[in-house]
């Protein structure tokens, strides 16, 4: 919506001020990078960067190419065709053409998939500067780690609704919070309950339809931890210990019940 892809179905959205749908003045203002990947594989990179700035009517638009991509980092690759890229490399190109116009707003989708360690960094790098330049930009990642480093401010949003929002470190120790679930099966799962209850790290333990434990702990190194102790005192072998609540998602549904 804040690029202009998709109508507004209740209340509205603004970018500098000014409704973004069907709005070519404001578009020159803003780059967008799509998660989906848009290239034509049989221009080269700097042809692809080129067709962006003809599209947003780029003056000097030799200067800028050359400019937004060696702010990438792929001078040397630019006169490849972009068939022959890496997916990271086809990011760092895709970001080249959202920023040659040079633009007020920045919407990035997801644009560190694909990417490695290095590129991550230079991205990093980039983004710093741009803000520094006075830059607004809007990274959508579904990995904290991705953005906390970067951001000023975090959304946090769960099936089209806001569900945390404000400094990543409050974030973090909102999700933090949340409890785990582990699943627990031993020898002796009855007697391995017994010590369970009495640990700090564990809030609850119940005996599964399957003969398996569910444990529910806040602390989940604490609770591996004190596992391993607690099998050696009550002489019982551990067969499986695993984590049930590792995914984003069952994260991201607990920040949403609690909000």
């Amino acid at each position: 919506m804040m690029a202009g892809l998709a109508g507004v179905s209740k209340g509205e959205v603004k970018v500098l001020g000014q409704t973004p749908r069907n709005n070519p003045e404001l578009y020159r203002r803003v780059g967008v990078q799509s998660e989906h990947e848009a290239v034509y594989s049989f221009l080269t990179g700097r042809q692809f960067v080129e067709l962006s700035a003809d599209l947003h009517g780029v003056p000097d638009k030799a200067d800028a190419i050359q400019r937004a991509i060696q702010s990438v980092n792929l001078l040397e690759a630019q006169h490849r065709p972009m068939g022959t890229y890496s997916r990271g490399m086809r990011q760092r190109m895709r970001l080249a053409a959202s920023l040659v116009h040079d633009p007020d707003v920045l919407i990035l989708d997801e644009p560190l998939n694909g990417t490695d360690p290095r590129q991550r960094i230079e991205f990093n790098d980039l983004m710093k500067r741009l803000a520094a330049a006075g830059k607004t930009i809007l990274i959508s990642s579904h990995i904290l780690e991705e953005v906390e480093t970067l951001a000023g401010s975090i959304l946090l949003m769960v099936t089209g609704k806001l569900a945390a929002a404000g400094d990543y470190r409050a974030i973090r120790a909102k999700l933090d919070e949340r409890p785990f679930k582990v699943r627990i099966v031993s020898s002796d799962n009855r007697a391995l309950a017994s010590g369970l209850i009495g640990l700090a790290a564990v809030e609850s333990v119940a005996l599964d339809i399957d003969g398996s434990l569910m444990v529910l702990s806040r602390n989940v190194a604490v609770l591996q931890q004190s596992i391993a102790k607690l099998a050696q005192e009550k002489q019982v072998r551990l067969l499986r210990v695993d984590p049930l609540d590792e995914t984003l998602e069952s994260v991201f549904t607990y920040v949403v019940n609690r909000s």
